[in-house]
């Protein structure tokens, strides 16, 4: 079982990252750091005649590793109420992967498992269930089974490692995916 982390978090070892090491703790796993890639927003070219013309930047390269894998783990802190833009920058380009002749990318797509780990500062319980809910639509339009998620408190660098509920979560997270049976790979 291969498993992928998009980390969507603009801080380098911030709290976000620290509560997605708890959940994979052991566990080999590809680590893609958002903030280090260059993934330019969408240029809608859906209703085009040509379509979505090539872009030059890091989102080829990274939908094709993240189809390679079998375990999605989409990682980011709560930035006003939804995901980083990092990572919805992602997620955005998906609408090119949907026309992309070289592979069907939802049924590719079905053949994942989807987790979230989430780490806010105010209340985040509460208020990253529209971040969550929002993930679990997106999944379910691409066909990915969405398997849970790990919500964590956390302002400061550091604080998650003090929210017991975040740790106990990530520590039945990381059992659950140890006990996992391996994922038939499906790749392009």
């Amino acid at each position: 079982m291969r498993i992928a982390v998009l980390q969507g978090s603009a801080r380098d070892g911030g709290n976000t990252e620290e509560l997605t090491k708890l959940v994979l703790d052991g566990i080999p796993y590809t680590n893609f750091l958002l903030r280090e890639m260059e993934i330019k927003p969408i240029h809608d070219q859906r209703h085009e005649q040509g379509g979505f013309d090539p872009v030059d930047d890091d989102y080829d390269h990274l939908i094709l590793e993240v189809l390679s894998h079998d375990v999605l783990i989409f990682a980011t802190p709560v930035y006003w109420y939804g995901a980083s833009g990092l990572l919805k920058n992602f997620v955005d380009r998906w609408s090119q992967s949907l026309r992309d002749v070289r592979f069907d990318f939802k049924e590719l797509m079905s053949h994942k498992k989807a987790y979230v780990v989430v780490v806010g500062g105010d209340n985040p319980r509460v208020k990253a269930l529209p971040l969550i809910q929002q993930l679990q639509y997106t999944f379910d339009f691409v066909g990915i089974p969405f398997a849970g998620y790990v919500i964590g408190k956390g302002s400061k660098p550091g604080e998650v490692l003090s929210d017991v509920r975040a740790i106990r979560e990530a520590e039945a997270l990381n059992a659950e995916l140890r006990r996992a049976e391996p994922v038939a790979a499906h790749r392009p």
